[in-house]
């Protein structure tokens, strides 16, 4: 065993006149971590140019998914930690895209920019919401089916999953993006 000298008084004084004042803390747990509102990323409709053509192929309508349907996508190779994580809900999410009332054109174009801004600013998880579709005129949601079908073919997301009830259930979707290097 090795056996510890205590300080001398002079170490002890050097000791506090090189950290300053202090005061006693009240508590000796750490106080609990607010968790601040996830920032809104939008985008307005007039500040660059709707892309023309991303190369998307639309939602055939072979297997439509319907509204209560829960969506996930994952790409080979990703940790099932992290999968598990995004599926939780518990991946910090730092932007979110709202796509209520937007048709397809518009809906398409607009998840492109948010996807490619998000990745700009290094975001690595955002929530698109899409609805649940009860006011589509097909029987099953459009953009929920488009979106399900571009997502999985964006070269930029990993994984996608639907949100947790509380969160927005099956109409709305946490997506995970390719880190920008």
């Amino acid at each position: 065993m090795s056996s510890t000298k205590k300080p001398s008084r002079e170490d002890i004084e050097l000791f506090r006149r090189s950290i300053g004042p202090v005061r006693k803390l009240g508590s000796d747990k750490a106080a609990p971590r607010r968790q601040q509102p996830a920032p809104r990323l939008r985008a307005g409709r007039n500040d660059s140019a709707y892309i023309s053509d991303p190369g998307f192929s639309d939602w055939s309508g072979d297997n439509p998914v319907s509204a209560t349907d829960t969506l996930y996508f994952a790409r080979p190779g990703l940790q099932l930690r992290l999968l598990q994580r995004l599926r939780r809900g518990q991946l910090p999410v730092g932007a979110e895209l709202d796509m209520h009332g937007m048709t397809l054109a518009v809906a398409q174009n607009e998840v492109i920019r948010f996807i490619s801004r998000s990745r700009d600013q290094a975001i690595r998880c955002v929530r698109i919401i899409h609805g649940k579709g009860y006011g589509s005129r097909e029987q099953a949601p459009a953009l929920k089916n488009s979106l399900n079908s571009w997502l999985r073919q964006h070269p930029d997301v990993l994984a996608f999953s639907s949100t947790r009830p509380e969160q927005g259930g099956t109409g709305a979707l946490h997506v995970l993006l390719r880190s920008r290097r």
